[in-house]
Parts: structure tokens; C-alpha cells; sequence
């Protein structure tokens, strides 16, 4: 019996080993010599201080800041382990709502996400959720949505801040995807415009 399993635990754990342990570290040295920023979590740093990730949106909810998409990331509830409570943002939870067009649910968050804006009609990544829930981008028009109230709320006139956003806004990759604007790096540059 033994002659039997001798061979298959052998494989086992030099297997585990191998695709378990060798090449995760290989490819993570390897990576971090190549792209050591991406590698690291393309973290953004001010004056010293990690203040994001320009790959993983965060919760902007002042008025005087750009917001991002909606979340649809949860995290257990702290009182009650059986049920979850909404963490927009939270990188360990990345998931979509699984929600459906024809949901009574999703038709309800969106028209109260539209009604909180106050936008007629509302850019569709203002009102939606990620797949991820993580997304750190929106469409140049949901930021230029909310250029009148994000220089209202600062006192900057609001040629200055739809200027800030034209130029903040990234063109495609390549043929890919669409242009974009980063939250991050947009509310960022716009804590740097003096009123």
C-alpha cells in the first residue's frame, strides 16, 4: 500500500511546492523588478503619505469632492455575523450586486442614486455599480456632471474646474475601452486649485 501512495505523496508535495510557493515568488520578484509601482498596488503618495490606489476607487461623500462610482461591495456586520452591511470600496469583498435589469431593487437604488444627484438625466456610471465594485475611473461626463457642484462647494469659478476635468480626462488604451476620468487623481489635482 505504502509502494502505492509513496509516489502520489511525493508528487503532491512537490507539486504544492513548485506551483504553490516557487513560481508566486517568481513572478512576484520578477514583477516587482519590471513594474515595481504596479507591483506594489500603484499606491498614490503625498507629501510622504499612501492617500489611494490609482487601480481601486475610493469613497468620496463630500460635496467638494468628485465621486466615484457606486459600490456594491459589502462586509460582514459587526453586530450580527449572519448579515452584511454596505463597505463601498472594500478590496476583500469585490463583487458585483448580481442584481438583474428587471430588479425591483436595482430600479429603486438606481432612481435614489439619480434623486441624490439631482441630475436629469444622470450619467449612467454615476447611478450604476461596478462589476467589481472597485472601479476607480468615471466617464468624462459623469465628472463634468458634477463640476457645478464641486466649484460651488469650493468657491472656484467653473470654467476652471471643467478645464481641470478636461484635462484630467484619460483617452483609450490602445483601440480598448473608453476615455476616463481617475477620481483619485482628479480630486487630487483639484485640492491643488486655490479659490
Amino acid at each position: 500500500m505504502l509502494a502505492i501512495l509513496r509516489p502520489a505523496i511525493v508528487l503532491l508535495v512537490l507539486l504544492t511546492a513548485l506551483t504553490g510557493l516557487a513560481y508566486p515568488f517568481a513572478i512576484t520578484g520578477l514583477a516587482g523588478m519590471i513594474a515595481p509601482n504596479q507591483a506594489a498596488g500603484s499606491l498614490v503618495v503625498r507629501d510622504g503619505e499612501v492617500v489611494g490606489s490609482s487601480l481601486i476607487g475610493q469613497s468620496f461623500t463630500s460635496e467638494r469632492y468628485f465621486h466615484g462610482r457606486p459600490s456594491a461591495t459589502a462586509a460582514a456586520d459587526p453586530t450580527d455575523a449572519t448579515k452584511t452591511v454596505e463597505a463601498p470600496y472594500n478590496a476583500s469583498a469585490s463583487t458585483g450586486s448580481n442584481l438583474g435589469p428587471s430588479s425591483g431593487a436595482l430600479k429603486d437604488a438606481i432612481a435614489a442614486r439619480a434623486a441624490a444627484l439631482g441630475l436629469e438625466p444622470a450619467p449612467a456610471d454615476l447611478v450604476t455599480a461596478s462589476g467589481s465594485g472597485l472601479d476607480p475611473h468615471i466617464s468624462p461626463a459623469g465628472a463634468l456632471a458634477q463640476v457645478e457642484r464641486v466649484a460651488s462647494a469650493r468657491g472656484l469659478d467653473e470654467a476652471e474646474v471643467r478645464a481641470l476635468v478636461e484635462r484630467s480626462i484619460e483617452p483609450r488604451e490602445l483601440f480598448f475601452g473608453e476615455p476616463r476620468v481617475n477620481v483619485l487623481a482628479l480630486n487630487l489635482a483639484l485640492d491643488e486649485m486655490k479659490p
